[in-house]
């Protein structure tokens, strides 16, 4: 399990998704900036902003335009709110390198029918499991290096 998730999205994206419904500002390859608020960022960057300020390319030139859709190949760079420095993607960072790639407590827990059967083969295991219908493996003797009862084979 990676850092981020099972979606296989890196931290920027999930940085970017995080940044949904905030004020960002957007500069693009034309040399526009786009002030607006962030309606729906897509894994491939591409961005839908609402109630945007256009800054064009030549100096002075503004727009107001209710929607904008920019395409994530051309997008230079993205100023994302500052609130987003405590968003909860980089404590599951800082828990992923502290403790060597471990998932942080809850997350990808076995529940329902798996949890059942997960808990039952480490009772198994430890040799704790007390099911009440007989033992499990080859029986009491199996292993012992003396005579198994019922069992007629050579040795």
């Amino acid at each position: 399990m990676s850092v981020v998730g099972n979606n296989r999205v890196g931290i920027p994206i999930v940085l970017l998704h995080d940044a949904e419904g905030a004020v960002v500002t957007v500069e693009t390859k034309s040399g526009e900036l786009f002030r607006g608020l962030l309606f729906e960022a897509e894994d491939m960057m591409n961005l839908y902003l609402k109630k945007v300020v256009i800054l064009g390319p030549k100096p002075g030139a503004k727009r107001n335009v209710e929607q904008v859709y920019i395409r994530g190949s051309e997008i230079v760079f993205i100023v994302l709110p500052e609130m987003l420095r405590h968003a909860p993607m980089f404590q599951r960072i800082t828990h992923w390198r502290k403790y060597g790639g471990a998932p942080p407590e809850g997350v990808g827990v076995a529940v329902g029918q798996a949890a059942a059967i997960l808990r039952k083969a480490t009772e198994r295991r430890r040799g704790g499991f007390a099911g009440g219908r007989g033992s499990f493996g080859r029986g009491p003797m199996a292993g012992s290096g003396g005579p198994v009862p019922g069992h007629y084979g050579g040795r």
